[in-house]
Parts: C-alpha cells; sequence; structure tokens
C-alpha cells in the first residue's frame, strides 16, 4: 500500500508509512499547537500530539473543527497505529 503526505498538497508518495511520517516531520514546518502551544512536526505527529495531549473538546474549540473533522483524524490516527513501527519511526527521527 502506497502512502501519499497530505500536508499543504504536497502529494508525496512513499511505499511505508513509517518513511511518509518522517518525510512530514523533517521536510515540512513546524506547527504550534492552538491548545498549549507546544511546537511539533506536522502532519500525522502534530494529530497525535492534539489528541493524546488535549481533549477532543479542547481541540475543537482551539481548531474550530467539526465533529466530521475529529472522525477523520481519529480515523487516521488508528488506520496509522494499526501499520506503523513507531520504534523506527522515532529512530529515525533522533538521527
Amino acid at each position: 500500500m502506497a502512502w501519499e503526505c497530505g500536508i499543504d498538497g504536497c502529494g508525496a508518495v512513499f511505499e511505508d508509512v513509517e518513511s511518509t511520517v518522517v518525510h512530514q516531520a523533517t521536510e515540512h514546518e513546524r506547527r504550534e499547537c492552538k491548545v498549549c502551544g507546544t511546537v511539533v512536526p506536522d502532519g500525522y505527529l502534530a494529530i497525535r500530539h492534539a489528541f493524546t495531549e488535549h481533549s477532543r473538546a479542547e481541540y475543537v474549540r482551539a481548531y474550530g473543527a467539526s465533529s466530521e473533522d475529529v472522525r477523520n483524524r481519529e480515523e487516521l490516527l488508528e488506520e496509522i497505529e494499526d501499520v506503523a513501527n513507531m520504534q523506527a519511526i522515532a529512530q529515525e527521527l533522533k538521527r
């Protein structure tokens, strides 16, 4: 299965999810979390931060998100976490 970077219409395609997440973290600008101000890599890691560090209500208020936006991001997180080797991603990002 191919994975596509969805940040700002980037469209870069990768053979595995780990390469996609590393690309997002290293090739795109970091973003400031609108809930707590922490600067995080864009893409999957930003969504993961928002949904693990903050409540859904905080996310909705800070980002003006709809319930559909929340569901889409939760589904994306679940899809990635089902197949991603998070240890490999962490090791690659430490380099």
